[in-house]
């Protein structure tokens, strides 16, 4: 004899806090991405060859076990010259910014956000906090450092600035980042270094001596590692601690640890890859300035370009012919607006190619009022 259970619901539905509904949402456009990638920033080509041969050497028996993240978390340390309790591997910069600001925002808390920048910035601040200030850059896009130096208060907790910025390429100085540091004691300043192996200045060195400065990193760009999510984060062992408590002890997978451990061992190979990519950059520039197409010097591996109105029609017939650009437009300030990736070789020229087909076959001109000079500052004429 069987007995039937009836379930019956609660007409009352489960809700989430009140600023999970209110916070934005990323929608990252992933879909249909064989083509030339010059669309996502990522690298173009592959990782080390160190990292396919470690790959080749899990095991099955080794899969079964919980990942180990303290080793790698050392062996990186060394590698960039700070102490182990400096630093926390997380599942990619998308966690790290998530577990600063779960760790540090109060509800009242303000934050500062020089923009435009990467939007999960502002999904994580929305989680904890609706006091998201904005600072927006004027026309130039240079860092804003007065105006965020001027939106500092007693209730300031987290400060974030990209160097190189996404998407416009720019940079805030040391000078700038220590003095953003100095003025709000009482704050966390994160820098955002994804780009800093296509720029080269770091203030990674400065954690020891600034206490309220905290460095990430993604192994994402450069090192070629987008698809295993690995990053970092770095800063005093006070700081480091408090992060370390919030995170999960198992938050970053064995084979993203063993390919980081391979990544790091082959300095050459992110040599020669950030060189190309500075080759590369000079020739979209000088490329973009022969058929006039405005554009901002950038000290990362992409290239703003101003369109127009006719961004979008740009990016669907560059797929069309097999190329992928990123329309920036939804970005404050970025209206008309289409980021390119940049790629090596080969790719830069395919890139070109098809984006002067793509420009001559929308009836696209030169944005009246706006050209890249001889000294590549964009500027209106």
């Amino acid at each position: 004899m069987s007995t039937a259970v009836t379930c019956t619901t609660n007409s009352i539905a489960v809700r989430p806090r009140l600023l999970v509904l209110e916070m934005p949402e990323y929608h990252p456009p992933l879909a249909g991405r064989d083509a030339l990638r010059l669309d996502f920033n990522e690298n173009t080509v592959a990782p080390s060859p160190r990292v396919l041969d470690r790959l080749k050497q899990i095991t099955a028996e080794g899969l079964t076990k919980y990942p180990e993240r303290e080793p790698v978390e050392h062996k990186l340390a060394a590698h960039l010259g700070v102490d182990p309790s400096q630093l926390l591997l997380t599942n990619a910069v998308d966690e790290g910014i998530h577990l600063v600001c779960c760790t540090f925002l109060e509800e009242d808390d303000q934050a500062l956000v020089a923009t435009p920048s990467f939007f999960m910035y502002d999904v994580n601040i929305g989680l904890m906090t609706r006091n998201l200030v904005k600072v927006q850059a004027d026309e130039t896009f240079d860092f804003p450092f007065e105006k965020l130096l001027a939106a500092i208060n007693e209730r300031t907790k987290l400060i974030i600035v990209a160097s190189p910025n996404n998407p416009t390429g720019t940079i805030a100085t040391r000078a700038q980042l220590l003095a953003l540091a100095n003025a709000a004691p009482h704050a966390l300043v994160m820098v955002d270094e994804a780009y800093f192996h296509f720029h080269g200045e770091t203030v990674l060195q400065d954690i020891a001596t600034t206490p309220n400065l905290l460095v990430a990193r993604t192994f994402s760009k450069a090192y070629g590692l987008a698809n295993v999510r690995i990053g970092l984060l770095a800063a005093s062992p006070e700081i480091i601690g408090y992060l370390r408590k919030v995170s999960s002890p198992y938050n970053v997978n064995g084979v993203a640890l063993a390919c980081l451990e391979a990544a790091i061992e082959d300095d050459a190979y992110i040599a020669w890859y950030a060189e190309q990519i500075r080759i590369g950059r000079e020739r979209m520039m000088a490329g973009l300035s022969e058929f006039g197409g405005g554009y901002f010097p950038s000290a990362a591996n992409f290239v703003l370009m101003k369109i127009g109105p006719l961004h979008k029609e740009l990016v669907t017939a560059l797929r069309n012919r097999g190329v992928l650009l990123r329309d920036r437009s939804a970005d404050p300030g970025c209206d008309g607006y289409v980021r390119i990736t940049i790629g090596i070789g080969d790719q830069v020229t395919q890139g070109l190619d098809t984006l002067k087909a793509s420009l001559d076959e929308i009836g696209w001109r030169p944005v009246r009022g706006f050209s890249a000079t001889a000294n590549n500052e964009g500027q209106e004429i």
